[in-house]
């Protein structure tokens, strides 16, 4: 009886990890990529359309050259953001949008970042966490199986012989 429970509950974790594995995490990865790619995207363009008011307050904050980097961050947050929406080149651009969360959270978040083991939950409720939730899940698991990267690398590897060394 012992032996047919265990059998049981392995087969019944079994398939609960290949449901999860082949529809639920392809689809939490689909819902973060899009969802937070246009999120991206538009705080982007905010930065560009407004670049201005970004200068302000990126000298404010001491950020070095601030006309510059409010080009560059609104311009990478704008890119970025379409190509993990796309899930192309997913994880160089997922590590590219990390750098810049956590670099806000060096200066615009400073205390909730050097208080995170004290009190998480400014580090939790700061604008930047979800979208570096984000990038960091996407640099973890990839962009998931509805993505182009993983279209490419299917349709790369689909031939005969991809991959293999010649002999």
């Amino acid at each position: 009886m012992n032996c047919e429970v265990c059998a049981l509950v392995q087969k019944s974790y079994g398939a609960s990890v290949r449901f999860a594995e082949l529809a639920l995490q392809p689809l939490i990865l689909l819902i973060f990529r899009v969802y937070w790619g246009l999120k991206f995207y538009r705080t982007g363009m905010g930065k560009l359309e407004n670049h201005t008011n970004v200068v302000e307050f990126f000298t404010a904050l001491g950020i070095p050259m601030p006309g510059l980097q409010a080009w560059f961050v609104g311009g990478l947050e704008c890119v970025g953001g379409l190509l993990l929406v796309l899930g192309l080149c997913s994880r160089p651009i997922a590590v590219m949008l990390s750098i810049t969360m956590v670099v806000a959270y060096a200066t615009s978040e400073r205390d909730a970042l050097l208080n995170i083991f004290n009190d998480a939950g400014p580090f939790l409720q700061a604008d930047p966490f979800l979208f570096l939730l984000t990038t960091l899940l996407v640099l973890a698991f990839g962009p998931g199986v509805v993505s182009l990267d993983a279209l490419i690398k299917r349709g790369c590897c689909s031939k005969k012989g991809c991959g293999e060394r010649e002999a």
